[in-house]
């Protein structure tokens, strides 16, 4: 996920809001964005948030 922004990131899971998907990651990592992207953690929290959580404002179709 290197090579995308978080709003890419937020728009590719469904998320409407950059600051909820933060949010979701920390709760669901218990880490930062930021602080995964700097400790080189393994993908796995990334592809659970896009599981576990559903976004808090449903991007309108």
């Amino acid at each position: 996920y290197d090579e995308y922004t978080l709003s890419e990131i937020a728009v590719q899971l469904g998320y409407s809001s950059v600051q909820y998907l933060s949010a979701q990651f920390r709760q669901v990592t218990g880490i930062s964005v930021t602080e995964y992207k700097k400790g080189g953690y393994s993908r796995t929290p990334v592809d659970l948030i896009g599981r576990q959580t559903a976004p808090a404002h449903p991007k309108k179709e």
